[in-house]
């Protein structure tokens, strides 16, 4: 059975981010990090290397989902720890911008590279879940705090 959007968003935020709270982010000044372009590179091939040995189609880039995940990872930093904050708004502006009907995020830090992040969500299975699942398209960010700690972001949808 298909899941509409709201529902779905609506699922999706009480499984991954049940204790997020819901402060707007949108009035708030966050500094922008350069991007690690290497380690969000390798991750996006990482991924699709685990989900085509899976059997299931690899994941196309969407720049719209890259700006989002840019915006979060820059607020992780700001805030000094990792959270799933506002991802409601995020998921139903990506909805709208791309007509998308199910957006999902996975989120880490403090990995040294692409190869650790990917191997640590693969061992959560709600992360993995996300990893393996039925999505079109994905957008990894990756940017690294003052102390020089890497800080991911990946969405995906369909």
């Amino acid at each position: 059975m298909k899941m509409r959007l709201p529902i779905a968003v609506s699922v999706l935020f009480v499984l991954l981010a049940g204790s997020c709270n819901t402060e707007s982010i949108e009035n708030t000044n966050i500094p922008s990090s350069e991007n690690a372009v290497l380690v969000e590179q390798e991750l996006l091939g990482i991924v699709n290397d685990h989900r085509i040995s899976l059997g299931y189609s690899s994941l196309l880039y969407s720049k719209v989902a890259y700006e989002y995940a840019n915006t979060h990872t820059d607020y992780m930093i700001a805030k000094g720890s990792l959270s799933h904050d506002n991802f409601s708004s995020r998921a139903s502006r990506i909805s709208s911008e791309v007509n998308a009907e199910y957006v999902a995020e996975n989120v880490a830090k403090d990995y040294p590279d692409a190869a650790t992040a990917l191997e640590n969500w693969l061992e959560s299975p709600n992360h993995r879940k996300t990893i393996e699942g039925e999505f079109t398209h994905t957008a990894v960010s990756v940017k690294k705090d003052s102390s020089g700690k890497f800080y991911f972001t990946q969405l995906f949808y369909r």
